[in-house]
């Protein structure tokens, strides 16, 4: 997520700077061929291109409204993480109760920790790449493999559960999903000890429960890619317009520039359409990869839910609660995103 009021033009121009640069060559080479070969009949009427206009703007509105619903979903998703997760711990503090306080205090460790365990085995396994995701520049790509988001799921549960159960994850399809039932398990076992009563173990089971409907929102919207008829036509769409859009730019300079223009200074006004033309053809290919963009909310990019920094929220509030002094500190934006 993206944490600046202001996009850097650094980021801007990381995106766009290929797109910039071939619709400058390719008005380039339209205004050449106009100009000085004379071929001028290769300005079409630009009403035409109003109402193509209109229509990609109507589409990419719906596209752009519909993409930023799954990351808002996304989010309040990993919100109610965040809240039940504050909740489970509670509830493992204040129900788990032992002569032994040395006992007592591991058992609410080991919940706790494992539950920690779960909430960066499910970031990571959401940060896993579909075939279906964007594939961005060279230069986005090679930022974010810097930053080093996307890793081995399983590894995440290392520093949080012990070595055997670690074991066991590492050759389990998901991860995320044996971790809440080793938490069962943890409080079947508490309850034939009678450490737990049975309100107290239906109170914990349900709150399992909701944290397998959280995991499988999140799967849901991660294993359901955005609907191609809308995502796939709207750059076709756009893109037929930005490559018609200088074209019609040539007849609307003309004619702008033959009745109120000395003769010798129209090829120099009529060079403008290159510049504007620009202008247009990025506003609208920008448009159409704000969207792409939004599509998918848990691919660890600019734009995604800042899932690293939440899980570390979790953690050290969690181990806050567990009375814990060496707290880690929050995760640090990197190139102004937050993960």
């Amino acid at each position: 997520m993206y944490i600046k009021r202001n996009i850097e033009w650094s980021i801007i121009l990381k995106y766009g700077w290929l797109n910039l640069l071939i619709f400058t060559v390719y008005c380039g080479v339209i205004f050449s061929i106009y100009q000085f070969l004379g071929w001028k009949f290769l300005a079409i009427p630009f009403q035409p291109l109003t109402v193509i206009g209109i229509a990609v703007s109507f589409y990419l509105g719906f596209k752009n409204s519909q993409s930023y619903d799954r990351f808002w979903e996304g989010r309040k998703i990993w919100g109610g993480i965040v809240n039940y997760s504050r909740t489970w711990a509670i509830q493992a503090i204040s129900f788990i109760e032992m002569d032994d306080e040395e006992q007592q205090y591991k058992e609410q460790k080991q919940l706790i920790y494992r539950h920690i365990a779960w909430i960066n085995a499910l970031r990571v396994q959401l940060r896993q790449p579909k075939s279906w995701a964007i594939k961005e520049t060279r230069a986005i790509e090679k930022m974010f493999d810097k930053h080093a988001e996307r890793n081995i799921a399983c590894n995440e549960a290392y520093n949080f559960v012990p070595m055997r159960e670690f074991a066991d994850l590492k050759n389990r399809v998901n991860p995320a999903t044996h971790l809440v039932k080793n938490q069962a398990r943890t409080i079947q076992r508490l309850r034939k000890a009678g450490v737990l009563d049975g309100f107290q173990e239906d109170q914990m089971h349900s709150c399992l429960e909701e944290f397998y409907n959280l995991q499988g929102k999140c799967e849901r919207i991660k294993n359901t890619p955005f609907p191609r008829q809308y995502g796939y036509f709207t750059k076709v769409f756009t893109w037929i317009f930005i490559l018609l859009l200088p074209f019609g730019m040539l007849n609307v300079f003309d004619e702008h520039t033959t009745s109120i223009l000395d003769p010798d200074m129209q090829p120099w006004f009529i060079f403008l359409q290159i510049p504007f033309s620009v202008l247009v053809m990025w506003i609208f290919s920008t448009m159409e990869v704000v969207g792409d963009n939004s599509e998918d909310p848990f691919e660890g990019r600019i734009n995604d839910v800042p899932m690293t920094a939440l899980c570390r929220t979790i953690e050290i509030d969690l181990r806050d609660i567990l009375d814990e002094k060496e707290l880690p500190e929050p995760v640090e934006p990197k190139d102004s995103i937050l993960y």
